[in-house]
């Protein structure tokens, strides 16, 4: 198993924004959930979201994804505002891809079944769609459980299964949902490679969210802190477990890597 470097900072001499969020608010009844919200995600990039529980990081992939509609502000994907686009075809238009927390797949269907279930929908090709689901299989390494119903996959299994499934359709931009949540080491570990290599191989630009701080921090370009439904601090992770801010909101003092 490949170690995955602390610190894993790409320099970028050239930015490309695939994804900016500009002024996004958003309130449910009384309740300000989030306020002001700006951020962009490099064409290539690693962006981590981190923050206490209900501060509004899900919320910013149903925003994004469009499964919630900001009160004010734009969702911009490729210098085209997307606010205004349906989910289906916001997804199909700018290539994203989501990878729930929970679920994400059909617990009764084997993994290949699965594969081919979600690849009938998105790849009119049969071929291409059979050379496709035979790539994720191989690129996962999942031959010895294709035919394993989904429930009784291991927490690693379903992870990467998800995460296949989100490919199939060739995304530019994947968003991930906890995905180190309730795993071992090991397969954190794994993950970790897995979402490395998506940058480095595939050249997707990738979101996640956790709670693992430690986990998320060790392979992501840059990091967000959300407090008090603001952005308090973003960096490199060295940079944010430095600051003053992001140590008040949600490290504490002693908060170390590693």
């Amino acid at each position: 198993m490949a170690i995955i470097k602390k610190f894993r900072i790409k320099s970028f001499k050239t930015e490309k924004p695939i994804l900016k969020l500009d002024k996004i608010s958003l309130s449910f009844g009384n309740r300000k959930i989030l306020d002001n919200i700006k951020f962009s995600l490099n064409e290539g990039q690693v962006l981590g979201l981190l923050g206490p529980n209900g501060v509004g990081k899900s919320t910013i992939f149903n925003i994004i994804t469009g499964l919630i509609k900001p009160d004010y502000g734009s969702i911009i994907i490729n210098s085209k505002t997307a606010n205004d686009y349906p989910i289906y075809l916001r997804t199909k238009k700018f290539r994203l891809g989501f990878c729930p927390q929970n679920s994400g797949y059909f617990h009764d269907l084997t993994l290949l079944e699965n594969l081919n279930t979600i690849g009938e929908i998105l790849i009119e090709n049969k071929k291409i769609r059979n050379e496709k689901i035979d790539s994720m299989i191989s690129k996962f390494e999942l031959d010895s459980v294709k035919d394993v119903k989904a429930n009784y996959l291991s927490g690693g299994q379903k992870k990467k299964l998800v995460i296949a499934l989100a490919l199939l359709s060739n995304p530019k931009i994947l968003l991930l949902d906890e995905p180190f949540a309730a795993l071992d080491v090991m397969t954190i570990k794994m993950l970790q490679k897995i979402i490395v290599d998506l940058q480095s191989e595939d050249n997707i630009s990738v979101i996640l969210c956790d709670h693992q701080a430690r986990d998320l921090l060790t392979c992501v370009d840059l990091a967000i802190v959300l407090s008090n439904c603001k952005i308090v601090a973003s960096g490199t992770p060295s940079e944010l477990i430095n600051n003053n801010e992001a140590k008040s909101a949600y490290f504490g003092d002693s908060f170390k890597l590693g």
